[in-house]
């Protein structure tokens, strides 16, 4: 595993197609912004993979398509 430190504002770029963004850091919460493929599905680790159904719900995880789509 790869341990990186950003501050806010930073990234981290993943291959060709994906860029992580430091949105905000408070206290223990660090929010994230992520910049990929619109057919790349983005869902929390803690959800299995069956349940991508609910990937509109932003609670739960959120399809980039989704974003795209409210954009």
């Amino acid at each position: 595993m790869l341990v990186l430190s950003r501050k806010q504002s930073q990234r981290i770029k993943l291959g060709d197609s994906i860029v992580i963004t430091v949105v905000r850091v408070a206290g223990d919460k660090v929010r994230l912004g992520i910049d990929a493929p619109r057919d790349m599905l983005v869902l929390r680790d803690e959800l299995e993979p069956h349940q991508a159904a609910a990937e509109d719900d932003p609670e739960i995880g959120i399809g980039l398509s989704t974003l795209a789509r409210s954009a």
